[in-house]
């Protein structure tokens, strides 16, 4: 067997898997930006909204953050992966950026 992916045939966001007689190319986690193999801690670097911990890249959770990210009136913070927003609590929507009550 030739190990293919000695040559670094695959894109930047995936790593190679050699495989008998031939080679496929994988997704990084999305948590990567490049990555050697599988999982968040195979990454080269961490992907925005990351932060390297314990050897892997974990999600920051920017609501839990010192400084308040969604700082308007009646909002509330979501994390979400790699990143967070920013919505209107509960009995308020919202009109033109703006939470009224409903």
């Amino acid at each position: 067997d030739l190990d293919e992916c000695a040559t670094s045939p695959c894109k930047d966001h995936q790593y190679c898997l050699n495989t008998d007689g031939s080679f496929s190319c994988k997704a990084c986690d999305a948590s990567c930006v490049g990555c050697t193999g599988e999982g968040s801690e195979k990454c080269k670097t961490c992907a925005s909204g990351y932060v390297k911990e314990n050897e892997k890249c974990t999600d920051i959770d920017e609501c839990n953050l010192p400084e308040k990210v969604c700082t308007k009136e009646n909002q509330d913070c979501v994390n979400t992966s790699g990143s967070y927003k920013c919505v209107c609590s509960e009995g308020f929507e919202d009109k033109d950026g703006t939470c009224v009550q409903t």
